[in-house]
């Protein structure tokens, strides 16, 4: 654990520039959803930087095929591709470029305003006599999605100068995970008018799949500053200003990009569609266009935002969390999902994983509209056939849902993941009872999701086998959530989710009309045999110990705690080779307990303590998805200290960077840990069994908290302190839900003592 930002409530600081540098643009990248960027200098940066821009749903189809290549393997690898880098403004003050890896300066100041989604930054620059302060806002609009604002402000605090400054619009990028130096953009087109533009596309593939233009333009509306020149490139158009300044003197450049794409505008209208948009930006100039993004802000944190008393640590941890989920997703565009590192940089490529269903969805059932969550769904249920053609590339029935994917077809490239986690499946189907029970609403059930249930459990039917020997159903050669250890056969999760998916869908085959049955064809004998499968699935578990076994030769190992390893072992991912994990007991995420969570009401409480005393000391939550649902099940359990623990795990998991791997880019999927970790977790939140049941303690590190939640056309206002439970219905009608086992009805203000 390294802490790098300073502690606030409502921002992300850092004073020293050269501290952890790409750790410091992880941490101070934006995004609106539809584009985002790491925390890069505008004026560039000669020392080690990550430069990163990235537009959501476009990627390319890299090579994947290699000599010990595999039937079932995917055709390529989809990755996120950096596109043309739009911060840039260069500075030169007497001919010398600004430049913070080699220059003097003091007072050094980088602060992410969560609040307001506003990167600023300032320092003063010192050379020869000359002392210049140079101050660096940027944001981009979550009120007009293709648009993003820098405005860089200048004053003169001694001497005299000849100051340049040129706005640019690069396109010559690069991948940091590209093979041999390779580019994935072309030039298509360039001028200077109406507003410097550049339109560029991504290279040829040999797969078949969509290329990318993308054209962005730019607006620079300047302050004391005089036009100089116009310039264009390959893969490059700039604008220079200039002013002779001296003690006193402020000038300022406010750059305005549009940034449009052929996912939405075909390229022959590119230019005219930018155009329109910046006139329309520098019609309002800079303050109504920040005002009107700063409104957005405050009504998404008006519903969602988590207000902790006594701990700005904590406090931090949670907004960071919810601003950088929001900053990647806000449910807009049904094409597009949550990525694991969002517009934070390019370490897994793909756009959407299993994640979505298992963190993602759970909070945002509850922090944002229901179409919001729907939009999650749909789009599993628009790649339903691509689905289908992943589990036929593994010579299986069904649908397959992909580990990685931007389209629906698997595009990772390692076998332990493309072969063997498939339980992914159980998380998507496990969404789609998750969303109905949240909304008491079997509508989308019953009309698209039990296409999608169908599927999986066909697909399910078909990747079992019957042991004649036991007289039970198994599963081999999988991979389960714990990662660190693969081609294990019988991993319980995975066959508890394959089981438990069949005769959820065998339950609502029930509720479905006569004519949807019909369009579905499963027949008589397929429910049998899926009955068969759910009533004969084995279940690996030690009589002696009392507990599920994470899979059949889990117990032959060495069993160790976690504390028997060397500090500096850790993390063992990048201390240890793959062959010595994978004999290791060390588990890296929930496996066992994550279909206790998943299936929380299916369990009793002695089931949940005796698995979680078990496996929580052996597992080394190298994972970002790990440490949210120990901190859920532990909060249950009654063992707060460990709720505790693992709630700053996951809420600060990047701020103090707890797995040394935040410079690759934020864990946005798991972000959702800080608010789950609060509201399933202390507030003891359910409503898998369809009811609304809470059983809050605030934890003795806090004063209190308090957190909003959407449900059922209610908003609902809860406070806990340590000796009280209030809850407010803020919209709505009224409502009876369960609080410490005992029924109650909220109709305007609720308080309940809480017991010790």
């Amino acid at each position: 654990m390294e802490r790098i930002a300073k502690v606030d409530p409502w921002k992300v600081i850092s004073t020293d520039v050269n501290e952890k540098k790409r750790v410091q643009e992880s941490l101070t990248s934006i995004g609106n959803g539809y584009m985002g960027l790491r925390g890069n200098f505008e004026e560039g940066f000669s020392g080690d930087t990550h430069i990163g821009t990235y537009l959501a749903g476009v990627w390319y189809p890299d090579k994947t095929r290699v000599g010990w290549w595999k039937i079932g393997y995917p055709d390529y690898f989809g990755k996120v591709i950096n596109a043309t880098n739009f911060i840039p403004v260069t500075i030169r003050v007497n001919g010398h470029q600004v430049d913070l890896a080699v220059d003097d300066i003091r007072d050094y100041y980088l602060e992410l305003d969560m609040k307001e989604g506003i990167l600023n930054r300032s320092f003063v620059w010192m050379k020869d006599g000359l002392e210049i302060a140079f101050t660096f806002s940027r944001f981009v609009s979550v009120a007009t999605k293709e648009l993003a604002v820098i405005k860089v402000s200048v004053e003169v605090l001694t001497g005299q100068a000849e100051l340049e400054l040129t706005a640019l619009l690069d396109g010559d990028v690069e991948n940091e995970d590209s093979n041999y130096d390779e580019t994935f953009w072309l030039e298509r087109n360039r001028g200077l008018s109406p507003y410097p533009y550049l339109t560029t596309k991504t290279v040829e593939n040999n797969f078949g799949t969509d290329r990318f233009t993308v054209t962005m333009m730019m607006a620079n509306q300047v302050e004391n500053l005089t036009s100089d020149s116009s310039n264009e490139s390959e893969m490059k158009v700039e604008e220079t200003v200039k002013a002779s300044v001296s003690a006193g003197d402020k000038v300022s450049l406010t750059k305005i990009v549009s940034v449009v794409s052929s996912r939405d505008i075909e390229e022959s209208d590119q230019v005219e569609a930018a155009e329109a948009l910046l006139n329309a930006a520098v019609e309002k100039g800079y303050d109504q266009l920040r005002e009107a993004h700063v409104a957005e802000w405050a009504n998404r944190w008006d519903k969602a935002d988590v207000v902790i008393e006594g701990d700005e640590a904590s406090q931090q941890g949670v907004r960071f969390n919810i601003f950088q989920l929001f900053s990647t997703y806000y449910g807009e565009d049904p094409r597009l999902n949550v990525g694991p590192k969002g517009f934070t940089g390019e370490k897994y490529g793909g756009a959407t994983y299993w994640d979505t269903e298992s963190c993602i969805l759970p909070m945002y059932l509850s922090t944002t509209d229901e179409e919001v969550s729907k939009q999650l769904l749909v789009y599993r249920h628009n790649q339903l056939e691509q689905a289908h053609t992943n589990a036929q590339k593994q010579g299986l029935e069904g649908a397959l849902y992909p580990m990685v994917t931007f389209t629906g077809i698997e595009c990772h490239n390692e076998w332990e993941i493309t072969f063997e986690e498939i339980h992914r499946n159980g998380a998507i189907a496990h969404a789609i009872y998750n969303y109905s029970s949240y909304f008491g609403d079997e509508s989308y059930l019953l009309d698209k999701g039990l296409d999608v249930l169908v599927g999986i459990s066909r697909f399910w039917a078909d990747r079992v086998h019957y042991s004649q020997r036991n007289k039970q159903y198994m599963i081999h050669g999988v991979t389960g959530p714990n990662e660190y250890e693969n081609n294990i056969n019988n991993n319980w999760y995975t066959n508890t989710m394959a089981a438990w998916t069949l005769r959820y869908t065998l339950e609502s085959l029930e509720k479905a009309s006569a004519e949807k049955k019909g369009n579905l064809g499963v027949s008589t004998e397929e429910s049998e045999k899926w009955h068969d499968i759910v009533k004969h699935m084995y279940f690996p578990k030690d009589e002696e110990l009392d507990v599920y076994v994470q899979h059949d030769s889990f117990l032959d190992k060495d069993l160790q705690p976690v504390t028997s390893l060397k500090p500096e072992e850790r993390p063992i991912n990048q201390n240890w080779s793959w062959d010595k994990i994978l004999r290791s007991p060390f588990i890296k995420q929930a496996d066992v307990l994550q279909g206790m969570y998943f299936l929380n009401h299916e369990f009793s409480q002695e089931e949940k303590e005796k698995n979680f005393d078990f496996y929580e000391p052996m597992t080394v939550h190298e994972s970002s998805l790990s440490p949210l649902v120990h901190s859920i099940l532990a909060s249950e359990l009654g063992k707060k200290e460990k709720a505790f623990e693992m709630y700053e795990r996951t809420a600060r998991l990047d701020l103090d960077n707890y797995n040394n791997d935040t410079e690759d880019g934020l864990h946005i999927t798991s972000m959702s840990g800080g608010w789950l970790s609060i509201v399933q977790g202390f507030a003891g939140m359910r409503t898998l069994e369809g009811h609304l049941s809470f059983d809050p303690y605030c934890p003795t590190q806090w004063d209190g908290y308090q957190f909003k939640l959407k449900y059922r056309g209610r908003l609902i206002k809860v406070n806990v302190t340590a000796k009280e439970v209030e809850f407010t219905l803020e919209e709505g009608q009224d409502l009876t839900f369960t609080l410490y086992g005992k029924e109650v009805t909220l109709k305007d203000a609720l308080t309940n003592s809480i017991e010790k």
